[in-house]
């Protein structure tokens, strides 16, 4: 009995410490910073776009220092006068998946990138590093940060909006907002039931069945002139609110957005931790990108279990596991080095991987044979490719729609980042 109430008196006090840092650095509200990205293939630059203050911080209050070293990019809010850094988040970009296509080689591109942060009370410096092909990151933006510069902008949409699920304040739930794309202003009912019956589905399925009372669900009316969304390949195109698009990067299914300036400004209207964008079409697809957004088609028979897969990569950063079906990047992976993504391993350095969770019995690699289907093990395959990168299981929902459902290390994974933006 004692020793639980030392744990509980620990635990008490390092939140208390943790809430008093945020107060003495912080106020409720957010700091947006907009920059481009631009290059090609083996160059990149970033240029500073705007700044803006958002009014809520969706976000944690507790976890200001990113544990998980996920992302292409990472960023530090710094105080500048002790050096120390209090804030921290990794992130990935479309700009750096076009990178690896060949069009990149040839032409170079620049792509409109965000990122927020709690509203510094004093100047800061803010660092963006970019992970090199070697997995180490160096330094690309840096600058100081006065937070009553009169040229940050305190501009806000006015968008009618709703909670759907309450389960509390900001800082103890992940707040997810659904902006509503290709749908019309008499369209808002279709929107509100479609995010009805995804959200339903989400927590019908674990680990989200299990930690759904860590949930707010919000959404956003954003209504566009007309319906749908822009098919280029078959010469559609649609006046839509976050100019979504299929064919990106010229993959037919590839459903996203670069016009992240308009997601951001949609989504400021609440306060929200992941931004989840519904776009109002039956044809397949989807995307998602690791702190970022996840977009997905609202109705297409699986349209459900596109959404719950790419939320594994905007939220959980998890990468794909499939190997066998096209894409349009070129050597996505450096095999001699340890992916980020928790549910992918080179064996460089598999002991800080999924290692503990496989039984002492299993050959490793594992061999892709019926009598291994339901365990934990490392098959070759992942990453989109089927030689050197490797996946937890047989089968997951990071591989395919047949899938029952999440594999225990991506299910591990979810609920790490559950409790990183809840506890």
């Amino acid at each position: 009995m004692k020793l639980l109430q030392t744990l509980l008196f620990i635990c008490f006090a390092l939140i208390t410490y943790s809430q008093d840092k945020y107060s003495t650095y912080f106020t409720n509200e957010s700091m947006r910073v907009d920059f481009i990205f631009a290059g090609n293939a083996k160059t990149e630059k970033l240029y500073l776009e705007q700044i803006k203050k958002e009014p809520f911080w969706g976000g944690t209050k507790t976890n200001l220092i990113d544990w998980f070293d996920y992302g292409e990019y990472k960023f530090e809010v710094i105080n500048p006068e002790s050096g120390t850094v209090i804030f921290s988040r990794g992130f990935c970009t479309l700009f750096e998946e076009w990178q690896t296509t060949t069009e990149a080689q040839q032409v170079d591109r620049s792509y409109y990138q965000t990122i927020t942060f709690p509203y510094p009370k004093n100047h800061v410096i803010l660092k963006i590093y970019s992970r090199k092909w070697e997995g180490d990151f160096i330094t690309v933006f840096e600058t100081t940060i006065n937070p009553k510069d009169y040229f940050i902008n305190p501009e806000t949409k006015t968008i009618p909006y709703k909670k759907l699920v309450d389960n509390g304040g900001p800082a103890n739930n992940v707040d997810l907002v659904f902006l509503a794309e290709g749908y019309t202003s008499a369209e808002m009912e279709k929107f509100e039931n479609d995010v009805k019956k995804i959200v339903n589905y989400l927590f019908s399925q674990e680990p989200y069945k299990s930690n759904s009372n860590k949930f707010n669900i919000w959404i956003v009316n954003s209504a566009s002139e007309e319906s749908g969304t822009d098919v280029p390949g078959k010469g559609v195109y649609r006046k839509t609110i976050v100019n979504s698009s299929f064919y990106t990067f010229d993959s037919e299914r590839y459903l996203t957005t670069p016009d992240i300036e308009s997601v951001r400004d949609i989504a400021g209207v609440v306060p929200y931790d992941e931004i989840c964008i519904i776009v109002n079409t039956d044809i397949y697809g989807g995307g998602g990108v690791y702190n970022h957004f996840a977009v997905f088609s609202a109705d297409h028979f699986l349209s459900d279990k596109v959404f719950i897969h790419e939320f594994g990569h905007s939220f959980a950063g998890l990468g794909d596991e499939y190997y066998d079906s096209s894409t349009s990047y070129l050597d996505f992976y450096n095999t001699t080095i340890e992916p980020w993504s928790p549910n992918l391993t080179t064996l460089i350095n598999f002991d800080k991987k999924w290692k503990s969770m496989i039984d002492a019995k299993t050959a490793i690699p594992t061999p892709r044979a019926a009598e291994n289907k339901d365990i934990v093990g490392v098959f070759e395959g992942g990453g989109y490719v089927s030689k050197g990168v490797y996946s937890p299981m047989m089968d997951c929902r990071m591989k395919s729609n047949e899938a029952k459902g999440f594999c225990p290390v991506c299910s591990k994974a979810i609920v790490d980042m559950i409790r990183f933006k809840t506890e």
